[in-house]
């Protein structure tokens, strides 16, 4: 894991804060950050929290995780791994078996091409059963079994 760049990170801040055409005061309430706490991390000399980067990453509507990457709390490894994940997560075309299939899937693709696993994609196949590889035949004979007029 990088180490904290608050400096870097404020700059970010203060950027996005400027885009969205917020003042200061406006960013901190919709945040639910005191203002001179805001104001402390935008000049580098705080360290934010995760939950605090996520609520003004909300209140700014931008990612969460690129706060995370920008503060030294995630790699980007790490992001792009979680927004695939996220991505996978969100689809409403595919059930939730065939999710978790194609994320043990994901997984295995990764581990064979020499990439770690995060503790987070670890945590959400231990959930799971195993799965023995892709094998969409049984994933749909599965859809059929659940939903005979398809």
């Amino acid at each position: 894991m990088a180490s904290l760049n608050v400096g870097n990170l404020g700059e970010y801040l203060r950027e996005q804060r400027r885009n969205a055409q917020l003042s200061l005061r406006q960013l901190a309430d919709a945040a639910g950050v005191s203002n001179p706490y805001l104001s402390q991390i935008e000049r580098g000399l705080r360290k934010p929290s995760a939950e605090v980067l996520q609520q003004v990453a909300k209140a700014l509507r931008i990612s969460a995780e690129t706060l995370y990457v920008r503060a030294g709390i995630l790699d980007e490894k790490e992001r792009d791994e979680l927004e695939t994940r996220a991505v996978i997560l969100a689809d409403p075309s595919i059930n939730e078996r065939q999710k978790q299939v194609l994320l043990q899937i994901y997984e295995s693709f990764r581990k064979e091409n020499g990439f770690e696993t995060s503790s987070y994609a670890e945590s959400a196949a231990d959930e799971d059963t195993t799965v023995e590889g892709p094998r969409t035949a049984d994933a749909g004979d599965a859809d059929q079994k659940q939903n005979p007029s398809s």
